[in-house]
């Protein structure tokens, strides 16, 4: 995931000098976590912290874990993973896209450390990869989303056009057009993964613009609390976000790091740790979590809304079936045809029915 936050400090050189010193103690294995923003988003950065605990309980003293918040995707996320190999990490999670070419360089200094990335694609004999299929918790919602909505309009608040976000707008669209022909999507793009203003400021324009359901891919929570105010429906990302709206959550997709933190570090510990992998797992895996349904949410339509999360945890659905043809029309999949990881992972097309163009 491309995260980008442009500052750079004399209080996050700092933070680095305090990581670099705080790495340096004892424990029988060391592991180091960088995030592109503050734990507190309540979001991404939240719930990969509730991971990074996990490893903290899981293991007791035999593990030590150490992160840094806030760090931008440039030489910065090099000068960090650095500072936390030069103290002794032998595991270090980057853990958003943008961290890619900065955990390959730092990588090829450090061949005895492991390197796990979030959501990239570049791997090495030290770098293994791991991302979630969102897009699948995205079918969920979105045929929620479509039988929800009053007015028809599904405003969706998008961050950066990289191809996760891209297949997951494509994805509740799918859902919801199914679920409700008469759907139509409303997507603002706002160039950043955690502004709570921007996000807010979104979701008022969409609202305003009719939409009575707000989808979102970026990591705060405050679009739930304009829809909470605003009396209009909304879903968690990443994380339950229903502190914030009560009357407009209406489930949320919750990403499930946890276990898979838990089982790389031991792998690490053992010494059966392989890099070069590629993980990419969803709903059967468990790293895609749906949440709890509201009430508000009618009983036939939260039966229908679980069938598809359990068809889909089975193999039984998949949320990219043909027959569907890409915005202009052009075929993309034929009836019963279904999309191959390659084009999931490499996607940057609208499907039919998503008016409006992808930022370049």
């Amino acid at each position: 995931m491309k995260r980008v936050i442009k500052f750079l400090s004399a209080s996050f050189i700092f933070a680095v000098m305090v990581l670099n010193a705080n790495l340096a103690i004892s424990a029988d294995y060391k592991v180091g976590f960088i995030y592109i923003g503050p734990p507190g988003d309540h979001g991404w950065n939240y719930q990969h912290d509730v991971g990074r605990k996990a490893v903290d309980e899981a293991f007791g003293g035999k593990v030590e874990t150490v992160f840094q918040e806030n760090v931008p995707e440039s030489a910065d996320a090099e000068r960090v993973m650095t500072q936390m190999a030069l103290a002794g990490a032998d595991m270090i999670f980057a853990t958003s896209f943008g961290y890619m070419d900065p955990v390959i360089n730092v990588a090829k200094k450090f061949p005895k450390v492991k390197f796990e990335h979030a959501t990239g694609y570049k791997t090495a004999d030290n770098v293994s990869t791991y991302s979630a299929r969102f897009y699948e918790g995205r079918s969920v919602v979105g045929h929620i989303a479509g039988k929800m909505t009053k007015s028809n309009t599904i405003g969706y608040v998008a961050s950066f056009p990289i191809p996760e976000v891209v297949r997951g707008i494509n994805s509740a669209y799918l859902a919801a057009k199914k679920a409700n022909p008469n759907v139509e999507f409303k997507v603002i793009w706002i160039f950043t993964w955690y502004d709570p203003a921007k996000e807010a400021d979104a979701a008022k324009t969409l609202i305003s613009q009719g939409a009575d359901v707000i989808l979102q891919h970026v990591d705060s929570s405050a679009i739930m609390t304009v829809a909470e105010e605003a009396g209009v429906y909304a879903f968690g990302q990443a994380s339950d976000m229903s502190a914030f709206g009560p009357n407009a959550h209406l489930t949320a997709i919750i990403n499930g790091w946890a276990p898979y933190y838990v089982e790389k570090v031991k792998q690490g510990m053992a010494g059966t740790w392989k890099g070069g992998e590629q993980t990419f797992d969803g709903i059967g895996a468990g790293m895609v979590i749906i949440g709890d349904l509201n009430d508000k949410i009618p009983a036939s339509v939260k039966k229908e809304a679980m069938a598809i999360r359990d068809g889909i945890a089975a193999g039984t659905l998949h949320s990219f079936t043909g027959p569907i043809n890409k915005q202009d029309g052009s075929p993309w999949l034929k009836a019963g045809e279904t999309a191959d990881v390659g084009t999931l992972l490499g996607m940057n097309f609208y499907v039919e029915g998503i008016e409006g163009d992808i930022p370049k």
